[in-house]
């Protein structure tokens, strides 16, 4: 079933058209304005002849829900997650320009959100037009959802939004959010992801005019902190490469992101130096033992030294098995569409945290293979043939698991 072969369908137009219109709209980070995404839905919406609902948790921070009713609206429903806003662009390295949805002779089309996540939220919607065009009744009910500031943490969408009673009036069951590009005939399946911590080593120690040699500096006691990260970070790299059936989202990745010390005096050694690292802590660590070993680092370095840190609690990953209904009839539609999966841990964290956080199973899929990652890079695109598949893949997903009888 590769985008070449599929037989054309008589929306297939339209569905482009309303993904470049789309991509089109520069929802860029930072500080975005969300109202032409919002008219496009409302606009989407009457066409589809479904409700839509815009709600604001924080001003100027749209949430936006268009629902498919299912003939059992008792029934837990299904959810299908997007995001409204891109990250930053800059237009010198783009082939075409980030907002023009160009397309090429290969027919890709270049736009930032091309893969995260405007085709997802465009294929959600032109699935359930064709469904519907096609008379098809679902059991369950259907939200598609778009939420802001993804691309930030998602603090005044996902992460508010699932606090709320308008959220639990929903009666989410399942979801399916963002998922990953693969350069092969391959679909990852994101059923977890990594915590973050971002751990900051405060070293103090001696200072005072830099033509004497001190004993005990914060620069003696931030080398030997960064020496142990760095070990490690070569004991998870070393891992990776040893192992072919690992991704970077099944071990732990560290990096130095930030240094700060001295007063801009440079002929004064500063008493305090502070180093941090953002750590992606793989699923399978052991928390517990991950921070005694920071706190070993503490102690290797010497007095006057400690670490304070931000972590993101540890979310459980959605279990792929015979227990999970819902994967049981994601699964068999991919196994009847001769799709090839691969489960992988998500390195970086996105909106589908906080549903899983709360126990709802989620899944992150993007109809995506054969296609080169472009997230957050230079002259992201997505094949117009592979993004008229991911249709024609959402309308059996999309039935299987709003259908679902349990």
């Amino acid at each position: 079933m590769r985008g070449e072969e599929r037989t054309q369908h008589p929306l297939d137009e339209y569905a482009l058209h309303n993904f470049k219109e789309y991509l089109r709209i520069p929802s860029v980070q930072p500080n975005v304005n969300y109202d032409e995404c919002v008219s496009f839905f409302r606009r989407q919406a009457s066409e589809l002849d479904l409700p839509i609902k815009v709600i604001e948790l924080t001003p100027g921070k749209p949430i936006v829900i268009i629902t498919w009713s299912g003939e059992d609206p008792e029934a837990p429903s299904v959810m299908l997650n997007s995001h409204m806003d891109v990250v930053p662009v800059y237009p010198e390295f783009w082939k075409y320009p980030p907002f023009s949805a160009e397309t090429d002779e290969e027919g890709n089309i270049y736009a930032r959100g091309a893969q995260d996540t405007k085709g997802a939220g465009i294929q959600y919607l032109e699935a359930v037009r064709r469904l519907k065009a096609d008379g098809i009744k679902l059991r369950r009910t259907v939200h598609i959802t778009y939420m802001p500031d993804e691309e930030i943490g998602g603090k005044d969408g996902m992460k508010k939004f699932v606090h709320t009673c308008e959220f639990q009036a929903l009666n989410i069951g399942f979801a399916m959010d963002e998922g990953l590009a693969h350069t092969e005939n391959i679909f990852q399946i994101v059923y977890g992801e990594r915590s973050i911590w971002y751990v900051t080593f405060h070293c103090r120690g001696k200072g005072g005019c830099s033509d004497l040699h001190f004993t005990e500096t914060a620069a003696e006691k931030v080398r030997v902190i960064m020496d142990k990260a760095m070990d490690f970070r070569r004991t998870q790299v070393e891992k990776l490469e040893a192992d072919s059936s690992l991704t970077v989202g099944d071990v732990n990745t560290i990096n130095m992101t930030m240094l700060k010390g001295g007063d801009g005096t440079i002929g004064e050694v500063p008493e305090q130096l502070d180093v941090t690292f953002d750590i992606r802590v793989a699923v399978n660590q052991d928390q517990d033992a991950l921070d005694a070993m920071l706190q070993s680092w503490c102690q290797e370095a010497g007095p006057g030294v400690h670490f304070t840190a931000k972590k993101m609690k540890r979310t459980e990953p959605t279990k792929l098995d015979e227990t999970n209904p819902w994967w049981k009839a994601f699964k068999s539609q991919c196994d009847n569409l001769g799709m090839t999966l691969q489960p992988v841990i998500c390195p970086a964290a996105g909106d589908c945290r906080y549903l899983r956080l709360i126990g709802i199973p989620t899944l992150g899929f993007a109809p995506m293979c054969n296609t080169e990652v472009r997230m957050h890079d230079h002259n992201e695109y997505l094949n117009r043939n592979v993004f008229l598949r991911g249709i024609d893949i959402y309308c059996h997903l999309i039935s299987a698991v709003a259908n679902l009888n349990i």
